[in-house]
Formats: C-alpha cells, sequence, structure tokens
C-alpha cells in the first residue's frame, strides 16, 4: 500500500466552510487513486481551516496529473457551498505538489484541479490534459457570452448568462421611489434621494460567488446613507431651483472634507489651479501640445498679450512649445436632455494653454464652440470676472462629460471588463496569462453590472444628473471608442504623442511611468519564463484566441485603432500585457479615486448647464452664473455619486498584492516579490515628494491602487 498525504485549505471568507461530503481522486500518469472520503472526527472543512488527510492507493500514481474533488450529499444537511483554497499533495517521494483552486463550488459536482505549474498549450501533449484543457474552456465559454449592450460599444459580459452560469441565484435590481420612512436596517439597502433600490435578498439564497461581491456592494451603497440622510435633512436633495449663494454649496459636505476637497474649495477661480487639474485632476489625459493654433481657434496676439506680456507674441511661445490645447470636438454633436423639466445645455469648447516662464500652466483663451464667429467669442483672462469666470466652468462642464464617460467609463470600467471576458473565455485555469491576469479582473463583472442597472440605465442616474442623459452618454462612448487607438492606451505611447513629456509638475506622468515601468518589468519576467522565444507566443493558440477575441469584441475588429489581432513576438505580448494590468489598477485608479475630491465643490465639475453658452461679452453676472449652474437637487444627487465611487473598499487588494497564490514555481514567485519591492520604493518616493507640495498627488501611490477595475 502507497500513501499520499495531502492538506486541504477552507478560505477565509464569510460562510467559507461547508458541511457538504468531500472525496478525492489523485490522477497520476501511471494510475488514478481510489476515490476517498475525507473525514476527520468532529467538523471538516470549517473557515480558514488547513487539515491534514491521507489517500492509500494500490500503487505509485507517477507524476500527479489532477485532484478531482467530489462534493456530496452529506446526510440530511442541504447543499452547501464551499470556498476551496487549495490541495496539496506529497507523494511517497516526499515531492510536495501544489494545486490552486480558490474558488467557490456549489452544488453536488465533480471538480478537477491541475497543478499550479503554469502550462500554456504548447507544454501539453497528454491527450488527457489537453482535453481538459478544453472541456474546461468549452464549459466557460457557455457560462460567459458576450452581449452587445449598444452600437459601437465594446461588448459586455451577457447578463442573463451570468445569472445562470452562477447556479440560477439571481439578485433582483429593482426601481422605486424612496419614501421618508425607510428601513436601513434591513439588507435593502436603499439611497434617499435616489431612485434605485438594489434588493439584496438572503444571502442563503445566493450564488456564494456572486454573494461575496453583492455583501462587498451593499456595504458599500450603505457608505452614503450618512451624507444622503443629512442632505434630506437640510431639505436638499428634493429642492429645485438655483443656488442663492455660491456658500451655500460648502454645506453639502460639511462634514466630510478631504485636504484636497477644501483646497479646491478655496482655489477654484484661479487660473493656475484651473491649468493644474490638466496635469493631475481626475481627467490627466486631454491637453496636447500643438505648433500652430487650429483654423477654427482665432487667437491673435493682442488678445493674448495682458498674458504672455507685450515683448512675446503667440507665435513664438508656438515654435518654443509652450502652447497647448484641450479640444473638446466631440461634444459638438452630442444631444442633449432635460433636467426637473427644464432644457440643458452642452458645449464643445476649445481651451488654449500656456507653461508660463515659472512652469505654471496657465489658460489664454477660450472659444465655446467649434465655429467662430460673432455669436462664439473668444473668453480670455482680461475679461470681466464673472465672464471668465463663466467661461472656465463651461470647460469644466465638458471635461465632467468627457472624464465621467469616455476617460473613466469607458477607457476603464468597459474595455477591462472584456479584458476579463476574454481571459476567462480563452484561457484555462493553467495558462500563466490567466494566473497573471486574474487578480486585475477581481469584482470587475459585477461593479459594471451593477454600473448598467443604476447609473446607465433608462432614468438612471446619468439621465438624472448630467445634462446629455443617457442618449448623450451612448454617443460619446460609441463615438469615443471609434477614436481610441492602442498609442492612447499605452501611456508611454501615449504622453509622446501630446507632447507632455517635459511638462513640469506632472505627476501623473512621473507616478504614472514608475509604475508602468515596474508592471512591465514584472510581465516581462513571467513572460519570458514561459515563452523562451517568440516561437512559443506565436503557437500558442490559446493566446491568439484571447488578443483575438479581445480585438473583436473590445475594439470591433477596427484595424486603424491599431490594436493587435495576434502577437508574433515576447516584446508584443510584453507591451499589451502591461497595458492591460495598467489600466486595470493605476490608470483606473488616476481617474476614480479623486472624483469626489475635485468635485465636491460643484463649480468644479458641474454636471449639467441650463443656460445655453453665452453670445456676448459683459453679460454675466452672479446671479446669472448660478441660474446656469445645476440646480440643488440635481447637484446634491451627483455629489452623492462622486461621494460612492471615492470610497476605498474594505477588502481592498492594492497593485501587486496576491494573497491567492496561482503562481507555485520559484521563478514568477521572485517576480512578484521583486514587483512588490519596486512598488514599497516608488510610494516611498511619492510620500515624500508629497511631503514638500501644496496639495499632494497621491491617487497613484501604490497601497491606495486597486489591483482591479472594483468599484
Amino acid at each position: 500500500m502507497v500513501v499520499y498525504r495531502i492538506c486541504v485549505a477552507t478560505g477565509h471568507y464569510f460562510l467559507a466552510g461547508t458541511l457538504d461530503s468531500i472525496s478525492v481522486t489523485l490522477v497520476g500518469t501511471n494510475a488514478e487513486s481510489p476515490k476517498q472520503r475525507l473525514d476527520h472526527i468532529g467538523r471538516d472543512f470549517t473557515r480558514g481551516a488547513v487539515q491534514k488527510y491521507k489517500v492509500n492507493c494500490f500503487c505509485e500514481l507517477g507524476e500527479l496529473l489532477l485532484v478531482r474533488i467530489h462534493k456530496e450529499r452529506y446526510s440530511f444537511f442541504p447543499k452547501d457551498s464551499w470556498y476551496c483554497s487549495y490541495i496539496t499533495v506529497t507523494d511517497p517521494d516526499e515531492v510536495v505538489t501544489c494545486f490552486p483552486c480558490y474558488q467557490w463550488i456549489e452544488g453536488y459536482c465533480t471538480v478537477e484541479l491541475r497543478p499550479g505549474t503554469g502550462k500554456t498549450i504548447c507544454h501539453d501533449s497528454l491527450p488527457l490534459l489537453l482535453d481538459h484543457r478544453k472541456k474546461e474552456l468549452r464549459a466557460r465559454q457557455e457560462c460567459y457570452r458576450w452581449k452587445i449592450y449598444a452600437p459601437g460599444f465594446p461588448r459586455m459580459v451577457d447578463v442573463n448568462s451570468f445569472e445562470e452560469m452562477e447556479s440560477d441565484r439571481k439578485f433582483a435590481l429593482t426601481k422605486m421611489t424612496p419614501s421618508a420612512d425607510q428601513d436601513f436596517s434591513s439588507g435593502n439597502r436603499y439611497l434617499p434621494g435616489f431612485t434605485f433600490k438594489i434588493d439584496i435578498p438572503s444571502l442563503s439564497h445566493m450564488d456564494p460567488n456572486i454573494r461575496y461581491s453583492f455583501t462587498k456592494t451593499a456595504s458599500l451603497l450603505s457608505n452614503a446613507i450618512p451624507p444622503s440622510l443629512g442632505m434630506k435633512l437640510r431639505g436638499l436633495l428634493n429642492r429645485q431651483g438655483s443656488w442663492k449663494k455660491l456658500d451655500d454649496i460648502r454645506k453639502i459636505f460639511w462634514c466630510h472634507k478631504t485636504l484636497t476637497s477644501q483646497y479646491v474649495t478655496e482655489h477654484w477661480k484661479e487660473d493656475h489651479f484651473f491649468g493644474y487639474q490638466y496635469l493631475n485632476g481626475v481627467n490627466p489625459v486631454m491637453i496636447h501640445q500643438i505648433s500652430n493654433l487650429p483654423s477654427n481657434f482665432p487667437v491673435t496676439d493682442p488678445m493674448v498679450a495682458p498674458s504672455l506680456g507685450p515683448s512675446t507674441c503667440l507665435q513664438a511661445e508656438l515654435e518654443k512649445g509652450s502652447i497647448f490645447l484641450a479640444d473638446y470636438w466631440i461634444l459638438g454633436e452630442a444631444p442633449v436632455g432635460h433636467l426637473n423639466g427644464r432644457p440643458q445645455y452642452v458645449a464643445a469648447p476649445l481651451c488654449l494653454l500656456w507653461l508660463s516662464p515659472q512652469g505654471v500652466l496657465l489658460p489664454l483663451a477660450i472659444q465655446l464652440s467649434q465655429t467662430p464667429g460673432p455669436d462664439c467669442p473668444i473668453f480670455l483672462p482680461s475679461d470681466s470676472e464673472w465672464d471668465w469666470l463663466l467661461a472656465k466652468t463651461w470647460v469644466r462642464n465638458s471635461e465632467f462629460l468627457i472624464h465621467e464617460n469616455n476617460t473613466h467609463f469607458l477607457c476603464t470600467h468597459l474595455l477591462c471588463e472584456a479584458f476579463a471576458m476574454a481571459t476567462l473565455r480563452q484561457l484555462p485555469l493553467c495558462h500563466p496569462i490567466y494566473k497573471l491576469l486574474l487578480p486585475h479582473t477581481r469584482y470587475t463583472l459585477q461593479v459594471n453590472t451593477i454600473a448598467r442597472a443604476t447609473l446607465l440605465n433608462p432614468e438612471g442616474l446619468v439621465d438624472q444628473v448630467t445634462s446629455i442623459g443617457r442618449p448623450g452618454l451612448l454617443y460619446l462612448m460609441s463615438t469615443g471608442l471609434a477614436h481610441f487607438t492602442y498609442t492612447m492606451f499605452c501611456l508611454p505611447d501615449n504622453l509622446k504623442a501630446r507632447g507632455v513629456q517635459c511638462l513640469p509638475n506632472y505627476y501623473y506622468r512621473d507616478d504614472g511611468m514608475k509604475i508602468w515601468e515596474a508592471i512591465e518589468k514584472f510581465v516581462s519576467e513571467i513572460v519570458n519564463y514561459y515563452y523562451p522565444s517568440d516561437t512559443f507566443v506565436q503557437q500558442d493558440s490559446e493566446l491568439q484566441a484571447w488578443v483575438g477575441e479581445i480585438f473583436t469584441q473590445a475594439f470591433l475588429g477596427r484595424k486603424n485603432s491599431g490594436f493587435p489581432s495576434c502577437f508574433n513576438t515576447t516584446e508584443e505580448l510584453v507591451k499589451f500585457l502591461t497595458a492591460v494590468i495598467f489600466n486595470c489598477s493605476a490608470q483606473h485608479a488616476a481617474v476614480n479615486s479623486g472624483q469626489h475630491d475635485f468635485g465636491s465643490w460643484m463649480p468644479n465639475a458641474p454636471s449639467s448647464m441650463r443656460n445655453p453658452p453665452p453670445q456676448t461679452k459683459g453679460t454675466t453676472t452672479l446671479k446669472t452664473y448660478l441660474d446656469t449652474i445645476p440646480e440643488v437637487n440635481i447637484t446634491c444627487n451627483n455629489l452623492l455619486l462622486f461621494w460612492l465611487v471615492s470610497q476605498e473598499p474594505k477588502d481592498q487588494r492594492p497593485l501587486g498584492t496576491y494573497p491567492d497564490e496561482h503562481f507555485t514555481e520559484e521563478a514568477p514567485r521572485q517576480s512578484i516579490a521583486a514587483f512588490q519591492n519596486c512598488l514599497a520604493q516608488i510610494s516611498e518616493e511619492i510620500q515624500d515628494r508629497n511631503k514638500t507640495l501644496d496639495l499632494p498627488y497621491a491617487y497613484l501611490d501604490p497601497p491606495l491602487i486597486e489591483n482591479s477595475v472594483s468599484i
């Protein structure tokens, strides 16, 4: 009789343990073990338990290929889900083989685990293992199906198939109108003033994978209850009409201030802060250097002489590389809706900026339309205070619309969902690229499903708080994707194409490049370990199917986008994987985490404008300004949304944190450790720099970056 020793680890999650009967079968190159039940005196497989068992075999099994986990009914107990972290097997020669699992096992079933050694399809030759890969992918492709949400959108997960995949355990998303006596103590989480509810059924009736994710989301939603209750008690959430004075806006989040939000409130009118936000605000990817003025933006030397000085001409500054442009052309044909029964307005501005000799980026001129003419004046810093402030506020409204819809939701949330989908559908668990990317897909499908049910749906939050509403959202995202390129997706190429490599005080660029290079080095080590040459990349049919599916489903097969549809070299693979991980983690942090900081003072990020752009100068006053920016209830609802999406998740996994050990070989484990050390060094450098700044930039500090789009 030959004895194999096994160790079974149950996860630490809530309800991770099980009362079901667990048996195992060991499968080797020479033989299979008998199916053996794992049973000690007392309860097995409790939450966080690591338990040891013995499996008796009639002969040595050879190299271990699979562990089959059989989950069956125990006595009269009902089905009980189980989160298995891993199983290790020690053979008679004391060789230990680890079989990572890190997943919920639901119902009565048999699950097959492979050893943790990463294997591309090129490394598998045994028919048993090749068949295992095919069966796994076939099952996942049946569960995770693509869905067309809207024409011109990246494809996304089919919610119906998602529910079917999750053992028919459904969550309800139901419209409702809140009343004054809502109960916040139950599992139903309401946000006062919002016209939606996420109904969380009894946890025992939900699939474990969904259950854990939506418990997290319910906790997140409950974070909005204190500020929303405060607004409701002060009668702000339902109050229509203009703000009486600007100072009244300070009262909304009087007890939820941050250092940055206070700075914004104090400096939002100042030109230097207006320029600063193009570098280190929530949309730090907008400006580009120009050497000639656009033909539709007729700025002249006399216009800008008060800013540049009498001895400096605009052409000289253009030739010197000191002039930058923010062009909001995409808003020119955006549809516009109604809020509180009143029409809203949108502009498509051109904003010219100048890098002063002191290294400060300042606005020089603003035109609020793409078509110049007598009814479209060019606003200047030398204009009256309220004319210039209103022109800048129109630009900030355009920034809000493009940031929220394209920079944030399209280019991080939706694209990262497509990456997650392709990873789940085309790469088996044993594939090294699956192991690399899995932590960077955590919660993305769930978060986006909730967003579509509450923000993007008809009469959802987008319709309730933005001037363009859902039709404008669909237009902006489809148009944005049609013009999105691989150059824009890859940070180093993006910075070079925009001509912003030498701008001073551009902390998003500086921190982002450090993180990009750290990810690139880490990814390069992983890729070169599993792909010794370009030939291995070319012959990996699963990898090629993965990138091909991303090209067709995320970028709709658009060849002029520059995105790869196949890989020919390890260099191409490293670049693409680096960009995917960076955008799923650091880029999302850069454009998401500061929304409350920069948006809680509403005039700095108005979601709608109630009067058309001014056609003449000298007509703006404080009253007309207040009558143009969002009404009281629109402001409050939008700021609640900012508050929600800026909250840190309670189960945060910062960039480079991999508690689930999918890689078991020594080389990739050393690469992970080196990556973590590099990120720690970057964090130390960022924190040291921030001590010297009046307004610290911490959104790309690695401990504050989530591994994935999870909020």
